[in-house]
């Protein structure tokens, strides 16, 4: 793997797993020794993130980590009730993956188990939205997805809860109206599940 490609996955994953918390400015000497890197990888890496807008420069040229406010991440989950709705509309048509069905199993244990921890669900919960966007064969539908959900981590409401119970039972509403291959019912349930998200955001900031 390229130095720079390293560098990019490196500092990206410590930003979007809250190790480098918004609005924290950046020093490349240190952001560099931590990734037991030189700064020239390092530096091709800032440049990409300050592309996709994870990072920005201020006016006085330091880096610093963007912050996402509450009202772009609900306007992602608009946008995303509306893609993934369509979305598991189109996999009822087709059917469940393998994919589809692994992450049915995954969820009811999951149910069955200890408490989970946000790192954990949100890989699970990834994997549910990635199959039902596999599965309604709308080719560029992960990649967009993936790129709201990464804007979507940094904001740092998504990490307050620590009970996933509710969003299990969603996905499983969604995953068992694709199976039984009734599109009105999976983008029904799909609706409630970004409804119900949305709620839970709202509430927490009514703390």
């Amino acid at each position: 793997m390229p130095l720079s490609q390293h560098a990019y996955q490196h500092l990206k994953r410590r930003i979007l797993n809250g190790d480098i918390p918004a609005d924290t400015i950046l020093s490349e000497r240190t952001l560099a020794e931590s990734a037991g890197l030189s700064r020239t990888p390092l530096r091709s890496a800032i440049t990409r993130l300050e592309r996709e807008g994870v990072v920005g420069r201020m006016s006085n040229g330091a880096l610093m980590v963007r912050s996402v406010s509450v009202d772009h991440l609900l306007e992602i989950v608009a946008l995303r009730q509306i893609l993934e709705g369509t979305a598991a509309a189109r996999a009822a048509g087709f059917g469940p993956t393998p994919a589809l069905l692994q992450v049915r199993q995954e969820s009811l244990a999951a149910l069955q188990g200890p408490c989970q921890s946000f790192d954990e669900f949100w890989d699970m919960d990834s994997r549910f939205h990635d199959a039902v966007a596999e599965a309604s064969r709308l080719a560029a539908l992960p990649a967009i997805l993936s790129g709201q959900r990464a804007i979507a981590r940094r904001c740092t409401i998504t990490r307050q809860h620590d009970h996933f119970d509710a969003q299990l039972h969603e996905h499983l509403a969604v995953i068992d109206a694709i199976a039984a291959r009734d599109p009105d019912a999976a983008r029904a349930a799909m609706a409630v599940h970004f409804a119900h998200v949305k709620s839970r955001f709202l509430a927490w900031l009514g703390r």
